[in-house]
């Protein structure tokens, strides 16, 4: 089998990987790995949806507010935000220009580093976390709750923790 490994540009062949029976995924693993790719999205774009049926930003905007509401003072910088949010943020500081701009979020100098800033939650973003959440939390439940007893979505929430340690 051969090994590629990504280049600028595309990919390089870069040497003849001999293949291991022993590493390759049973039917059920692969089987678990394409329906957790699957429900990811499918979740994720129907919560998505129903945030944008009810005029409301994509979730990533929520995910942002609900990290800076978390910490006592509201404020964290944009590396800390990039750490604890759930969704990717291939492009945090331009979401952040959007943020700042419609008054969720304001930019402040870091304290005895002119080079860094903290991003700090507004009243304004609050209350739209806030607003938000009333639909994110009832579709939360209609996608998941709802379909699963509560014994089910601590086993998921279990299994899916293991799979994500190191």
């Amino acid at each position: 089998m051969m090994q590629l490994h990504k280049k600028q540009g595309g990919f390089a062949q870069v040497q003849e990987v001999e293949k291991n029976p022993s590493q390759e995924p049973s039917d059920a693993a692969s089987d678990a790995w394409v329906r957790l790719v699957r429900a990811e999205r499918a979740l994720v774009g129907r919560i998505e949806a129903e945030l944008k049926g009810a005029g409301f930003p994509a979730l990533s905007w929520y995910d942002v507010l609900l990290e800076l509401k978390r910490v006592p003072e509201g404020r964290l910088t944009p590396r800390e935000i990039e750490e604890k949010v759930l969704f990717e943020q291939y492009n945090l500081s331009r979401l952040l220009d959007r943020m700042e701009a419609d008054g969720l979020v304001r930019r402040i100098p870091y304290p005895g580093d002119r080079r860094r800033q903290l991003v700090e939650i507004t009243d304004r973003g609050r209350a739209l976390q806030r607003s938000m959440w009333g639909i994110y939390g009832p579709a939360i439940h209609r996608h998941i709750g709802a379909k699963l007893t509560e014994k089910e979505a601590g086993q998921l929430a279990a299994l899916l923790l293991r799979l994500t340690q190191e």
